[in-house]
């Protein structure tokens, strides 16, 4: 195994929970808006639903639809993201929602548990050697009938491009592996499940919106994020 390969440590260790944490935290930032609204567009859990958060992070959808749902289970396999949810939870109010330290290939959670699992910003921080087995895992805990939600960044947008070269944004070396439209339809397919939706969303920069909006049909590079909702049958 490379020296250098992101893993578990780096989140731990590194400054991932600190650097612009801000806009991350704030669920009122433009931006979490902008993902909450914009994830919610793929499938809109129901108040009897119980959904899993893979890759929670800093727990954002746990907070955004904790009070939509039944039961908000937040999983990630960084120590530290846990904590960081945990010593949040109290101020929250949010009695069915809770955090589970465990790796996505492999949660130790029950199977067929789930009406929905949440992939929101998390595949492109996953090696191809284990995207497939994460998508395994999320069809063995979704119930029949539920669904997995996956938005993530498209490579091929101007942005992600500059990104790449590090021109005028940094780029983001935790995000390891990114993923086409087509690739993500063939490994949901794969494992059985059935694509309801798959489609490209505009950005949340309000210069770029409108631009990408209306030309993301014809225009590649203004692609700017990848959404896709599969059932299991």
């Amino acid at each position: 195994m490379s020296e250098d390969r992101i893993g578990r440590e780096f989140y731990d260790r590194s400054d991932y929970f600190e650097a612009d944490a801000g806009h991350l935290i704030d669920l009122d930032s433009a931006f979490q808006r902008y993902r909450v609204a914009k994830v919610l567009e793929i499938y809109e859990p129901r108040a009897e639903e119980r959904v899993l958060d893979l890759g929670c992070g800093w727990g954002t959808f746990c907070w955004a639809l904790g009070h939509r749902v039944k039961e908000m289970v937040g999983l990630d396999f960084s120590r530290r993201s846990i904590d960081l949810c945990e010593a949040r939870l109290p101020e929250t109010g949010l009695g069915n929602v809770s955090f589970v330290c465990a790796d996505a290939r492999e949660t130790g959670l029950e199977r067929e548990s789930f009406d929905l699992v949440l992939a929101a910003d998390l595949v492109e921080h996953l090696y191809p050697e284990d995207s497939q087995a994460v998508i395994t895992e999320a069809y063995r805990l979704l119930k029949p009938g539920g669904r997995l939600s996956i938005w993530t960044p498209n490579r091929g947008h101007l942005l992600e491009m500059l990104k790449a070269r590090n021109i005028i944004l940094k780029r983001d070396v935790s995000h390891v592996d990114y993923k086409s439209m087509g690739r993500l339809k063939s490994m949901v397919e794969s494992e059985g499940f059935l694509v309801e939706k798959s489609y490209y969303a505009e950005s949340h920069i309000d210069v770029l919106r409108s631009l990408e909006r209306a030309l993301i049909p014809r225009v590649p590079f203004l692609r700017r994020r990848i959404a896709l909702l599969a059932r299991k049958p």
